[in-house]
Parts: structure tokens; sequence; C-alpha cells
């Protein structure tokens, strides 16, 4: 598993809390069937939970403790 530059590691899109969630690293690769009141402009960086530094590639989530998204 990658870590960020935090030294958190990575969520990873096969972890149970991520799939019970949808969580996906790529929002292009989102279930439109299953997921459709999904846009493409959603993304983690976008999110209330979302906790990295403006622009950063990763960042904390208070969903995913521990973890980069």
């Amino acid at each position: 598993m990658r870590a960020s530059a935090a030294g958190l590691p990575h969520l990873s899109p096969t972890d149970p809390a991520a799939q019970a969630l949808g969580y996906v690293e790529d929002t292009a690769q989102v279930d439109q069937a299953k997921y459709p009141n999904h846009k493409p402009s959603q993304d983690c960086s976008n999110c209330n939970f979302y906790r990295g530094a403006a622009g950063a590639p990763w960042g904390p989530c208070q969903l995913f403790p521990g973890k980069d998204v």
C-alpha cells in the first residue's frame, strides 16, 4: 500500500468500508448504474469530510480515519 507525504496509507478501494460507501480513486470509475446521482465533478477534495490541503493529490478523510483518500 502506498503512503502519502503525511505518512498515512492510501485507502484501498477493496477495503470493506470503502466498498460500502462506493469509494473509488478515480471519479470517472464510479458505477453510474449503482450511483445515478453521482456527478463527474464530485471527488474527495470537494467533500465536507476531506481534510487534506487544497490542491493536494491525497489527504485525510473523516470517514476513513488513519487513511488518505
